[in-house]
């Protein structure tokens, strides 16, 4: 039976098509190169899931599927793309119905450790911590939001098999160009990263966590192969801090306290220099650290790849200018903005 991917031309539904077999559907707003492989692995249909006319095709596109992967956000768009709600929120909303109206038994829908509340500095949080999101992110509000219409789609529609997994960062040599756009911008060359000269400035107390993408992968098959509900947290092993960060990143750290951090970014932001909006930084600093040990126990999942392997291929990746054959994942540093911020504010959640 047939599995549907929807934002399967994104970073982890690139790795998922890897991963399934059989009769795969991948859902798109820009189709990718439909010869190059993964993506021969799938057929193909274009839909722009905030549009209203989206509707009636997913619940076509669902019908007899045995299960659905939720995949498509907009995380960082750019300035001139549809607002982030209509996508993430209103777009979630009828993928949802078109599951239910189809009589979809599983969906698996990609939440995030976003959507947690901030948590503590000393220990690890489990599902059952608070997704209440961090305050200032728009990402964590959203993904918040995403939380409370799956927990009411879950007590609508008690039959369906409703998954959601929440991982940390999540990266892959094929999505360094993506990334790239989405932070540095044209400002700074890529190619410098990883340099043994180069400062990283970060602050003290950061804490961060990341998985490959080939690993989410992992972990979504092993949901749709057991048929599982509920909540699962993924990222590798070990949680890495400032410095650590630094020495992968570049040559060392510059520490700079996180309020001066966030000033200069807002600026270089607000002027167009850069993509990246503070908010980022807030949640980066906020997010609590997860624990996998539920993932482990009912999926068996162990991610293969540890998370210094994982930043140091992507960062490789990065000087490359790694990409691969989809809008999403598509080469190119972007553009420097006209004295004004290239990219949606991430700073508060805003249609």
């Amino acid at each position: 039976m047939t599995v549907v991917v929807t934002g399967a031309s994104g970073s982890i539904g690139t790795a998922l098509l890897e991963r399934l077999g059989g009769d795969v559907v991948g859902v798109a707003r820009r189709v990718p190169d439909e010869t190059a492989p993964p993506y021969a692995r799938a057929r193909w249909v274009r839909c722009d899931l905030a549009a209203p006319t989206a509707d009636a095709l997913l619940r076509e596109v669902f019908a007899g599927a045995r299960a659905v992967v939720h995949l498509a956000w907009a995380v960082q768009p750019d300035r001139h793309d549809r607002p982030m709600r209509d996508t993430n929120l209103d777009g979630t909303a009828r993928v949802l119905r078109a599951v239910a109206d189809a009589g979809v038994p599983q969906v698996v829908c990609a939440s995030s450790v976003a959507a947690y509340a901030p948590g503590p500095r000393t220990r690890r949080v489990g599902e059952a911590w608070p997704v209440t999101g961090v305050p200032g992110s728009a990402y964590s509000a959203q993904k918040a939001a995403l939380e409370s219409v799956l927990d009411a789609f879950t007590a609508e529609h008690p039959t369906i098999a409703v998954a959601r997994i929440r991982p940390c960062g999540v990266l892959q040599p094929a999505s360094a160009a993506q990334l790239r756009r989405w932070t540095l911008g044209p400002l700074l060359p890529a190619r410098l990263l990883g340099r043994r000269l180069l400062p990283v400035p970060l602050w003290h107390g950061l804490r961060a966590q990341a998985v490959h993408a080939d690993d989410v992968a992992a972990a979504i098959t092993a949901l749709l192969d057991r048929g599982l509900a509920g909540a699962f947290n993924l990222a590798a092993e070990p949680v890495l801090d400032a410095r650590d960060l630094a020495r992968i990143l570049g040559g060392g750290l510059l520490p700079v306290p996180l309020p001066v951090l966030r000033a200069l970014t807002w600026a270089a932001w607000r002027t167009g220099l850069v993509p990246l909006h503070p908010g980022w930084l807030r949640l980066a600093d906020q997010a609590p650290v997860v624990d996998t040990a539920r993932a482990a126990e009912l999926l068996g999942w162990r991610p293969e790849h540890d998370t210094r392997a994982v930043l140091r291929q992507f960062v490789a990746a990065l000087a490359h200018d790694g990409s691969a054959p989809s809008a999403p994942l598509r080469g190119g540093a972007g553009r420097l903005g006209p004295l004004e911020p290239t990219h949606q504010s991430q700073g508060r959640e805003a249609r």
